[in-house]
């Protein structure tokens, strides 16, 4: 269960790190497994403003804080001397993985080598990055190829579409590497399905079993305790427990018209950030919606959408579990 990671601001677009730190101790404390931080949840303009750094410093110092160990993630971007120098920085701070976000400059064959590349420094996760928030289009040949290397070690299917999640799974298995690389769903439209599905994929007349073995989400960012319970009941349902089947096909349905109104669906997904950051507002571990960018807000509408799923399924939310436990991160 890995959150990606919001960025707090003051309302002067300053980072917030008080309450940074607060975020990250909430997702740990909730239960979550990882953190991928410096990844679009987090606002890729951080890549370019000095913020990276330190950003990626606060969420490695308060996961250090806990007992257990904690996964981080750090995204990278850019072209390939950019990522593989993010990827040294997130190296140096104590991150174990590095989740590669799609770079529109480069061919599938230059993704590939940026990808070795990367992975020189730290394991790599793949990124399908739909296309409405910075991503393209890649070819199921693309997949099989970036599953072949063997520093990569996971791949974040977030492509909002079950013939592009095909073609990644289809991948990993022509790889020969269905048991050694992890997928995480990031499909944010179809996550409780995507976890209790068990894929059998017929390659070459063999016919290979693949799952998801958990999320990398940013519907993760928010209700996290309620979500960490979710993929505890997803694991119950994929060993046969036919009734948290049912349970989680009936909450699918409602986990879906949530991030429809978070992510501003509606309107190509421009407020699904502020939506995000709205929701840790109202539980107060936000002080506001402020995005690095001035002009992003929610949509016309978005507000209302939020108010409604707010009211309508108050068995997503982990108000209570925020409320006993606001003070202390904050603190």
């Amino acid at each position: 269960m890995i959150p990606a990671h919001p960025l707090a601001l003051t309302e002067d677009r300053k980072l917030d790190e008080r309450r940074q730190r607060a975020l990250t101790r909430y997702y740990v404390e909730a239960g979550a497994g990882g953190l991928a931080v410096g990844v679009h949840t987090t606002q890729f303009a951080i890549h370019g403003t000095g913020l990276l750094a330190p950003v990626l410093e606060l969420a490695a110092g308060a996961a250090k804080e806990f007992e257990r160990e904690v996964v981080l993630v750090a995204g990278a971007t850019g072209p390939t001397e950019q990522a593989v120098a993010e990827a040294e920085l997130a190296r140096s701070l104590g991150y174990h993985m590095v989740l590669l976000s799609p770079y529109r400059e480069l061919d599938e064959d230059g993704l590939i080598e940026r990808a070795r590349a990367v992975g020189e420094v730290l394991p790599v996760i793949g990124f399908y990055l739909q296309p409405a928030v910075g991503g393209r289009q890649l070819s199921r040949e693309f997949w099989t190829r970036l599953a072949s290397i063997e520093s990569v070690v996971g791949v974040k299917v977030a492509p909002f579409d079950r013939y592009r999640t095909l073609d990644v799974l289809h991948g990993v298995v022509r790889a020969g590497r269905a048991g050694e690389v992890a997928l995480y769903t990031g499909n944010d439209d179809h996550i409780l399905a995507d976890l209790i599905t068990s894929h059998r994929v017929v390659v070459d007349g063999r016919q290979v079993e693949v799952e998801f073995v958990g999320g990398l989400l940013g519907q993760w960012a928010v209700w996290v305790r309620r979500a960490v319970e979710l993929l505890e009941e997803a694991a119950l349902a994929r060993s046969g427990d036919d009734a948290a089947v049912r349970r989680l096909l009936g909450l699918d349905g409602h986990l879906t018209d949530a991030n429809a109104a978070i992510f501003d669906s509606a309107n190509g997904f421009r407020g699904c950030i502020p939506g995000i950051h709205e929701v840790l507002r109202r539980q107060g571990l936000l002080a506001g919606r402020w995005c690095l960018d001035p002009e992003e807000d929610l949509s016309p509408g978005q507000l209302a959408e939020i108010d409604r799923v707010w009211a309508a399924y108050p068995w997503l939310r982990d108000d209570d579990f925020v409320a006993q436990g606001l003070d202390r991160w904050l603190a």
